[in-house]
């Protein structure tokens, strides 16, 4: 076999240094996390005014508030006045207001400064100027989204371009995810970087290895070749004795209300970068969400999906459809924790096989994101 054959064959992969090194993290989550629409949660999951939730993004702390009004707002995490940190629990309600318990200035719920201390002896303190830090927000498959960056374009200039390239045109919306109520959720604790995660959802060359669940659901599968390598809208067809994506082959219930007979019997896996997978069945939805919270460590929060309809019905019951799923993800996350080990050794210099070859396009897509040069060709030196 000639060099150049074994160069297209075998491709060069990330060096270690991208999965372990505090730098780059840090570098990831400035260039990255800090100036790109992600996803943080429900907005349902806020009901009443005053609940709140905090997320990080990048290495800012921001806070997600419904507001008196029931829209839900972000706002940064941080007082106006000295720059304490507001809030320190990850989720609450405030009664009336947001107050800072160092000084007690106090803000509305939408941000607006409302009070501090000895204000008549500060005449110049304007309160319409010292208002908290508003962050943008947009609502998406009935996901909040937020961005730091007030430059960046809107959420659709980020989404739409992957979803044409991965399902085509209308697709997803057929799905009706807005829609849908969460039936189940779970988070997972990974000791593995956010791309190794992402890396993974997007081949299938272990699939035969450590998913055999997966694989009698979905036999193309084996083939170590999924859904992402055969083009745009291609899906993975259940095998002949499977009805649903459940552990017993069974369907929860019957297909989605936005979905005709073409989509039934039919598996989509869509990486949404940089922080969401989704996977798409008749009867159900997946949505992921990545959070990155150091080098070698990511949380990922997975909701179920169903028609809201048929979730009230009597006999319902998601338990069989998120056990494959759960057992597919602990099986994908120890073998991204596994990887995560090798990364730190000098000897690390790992290549793609024609298989994996569709993760170049995740690493064109991220290089570019924090301004590094492209991979050359071939194999490692």
């Amino acid at each position: 076999m000639t060099s150049s054959t074994r160069a297209s064959n075998l491709l060069e992969a990330l060096p270690g240094r991208y999965y372990t090194d505090p730098a780059i993290f840090e570098l990831d989550q400035r260039r990255i996390f800090q100036r790109s629409w992600h996803c943080v949660g429900r907005v349902d999951a806020l009901t009443e005014a005053g609940q709140f939730y905090r997320v990080d993004l990048g290495e800012e702390s921001v806070l997600v508030v419904r507001g008196g009004d029931g829209e839900p707002r972000a706002m940064r995490n941080l007082c106006r006045h000295r720059g304490a940190q507001l809030c320190t629990e990850e989720s609450g309600s405030f009664r009336t207001a947001i107050r800072c318990a160092y000084h007690s200035w106090s803000y509305d719920l939408d941000g607006r400064l409302l009070a501090a201390p000895n204000m008549r002896e500060m005449p110049d303190l304007v309160k319409a100027d010292y208002g908290l830090h508003p962050v943008r927000t947009e609502q998406w498959l009935g996901y909040l989204w937020l961005n730091l960056d007030p430059e960046a374009p809107p959420l659709a200039a980020q989404v739409e371009p992957q979803l044409s390239e991965r399902l085509g045109v209308g697709v997803l919306e057929r799905y009706g995810i807005g829609r849908l109520g969460v039936a189940a959720t779970i988070s997972y604790e990974v000791a593995s970087n956010w791309k190794a995660i992402i890396e993974n959802f997007m081949e299938c060359y272990h699939c035969a290895t450590i998913h055999p669940e997966l694989t009698a659901a979905l036999p193309q599968f084996r083939s170590g070749y999924g859904t992402i390598s055969n083009g745009v809208g291609a899906g993975a067809s259940f095998a002949e004795h499977v009805d649903g994506f459940s552990l017993s082959g069974r369907a929860a219930r019957p297909i989605l209300p936005g979905l005709g007979p073409s989509d039934d019997r039919l598996f989509y896996g869509i990486a949404l970068r940089p922080n969401v997978l989704l996977i798409l069945v008749p009867d159900h939805v997946a949505v992921f969400r990545l959070e990155p919270l150091a080098p070698g460590h990511t949380r990922v929060v997975v909701d179920w999906l169903f028609d809201r309809d048929t979730m009230v019905a009597d006999g319902f019951d998601a338990t069989d459809s998120v056990a494959l799923l759960d057992i597919t993800n602990r099986q994908d996350f120890e073998a991204c924790e596994r990887c995560q080990l090798g990364m730190r050794s000098s000897a690390y210099a790992a290549v793609l096989v024609p298989a994996e070859h569709v993760i170049t396009a995740f690493y064109d897509y991220y290089l570019a994101a924090i301004a590094e040069p492209p991979l050359r060709p071939g194999l490692p030196g």
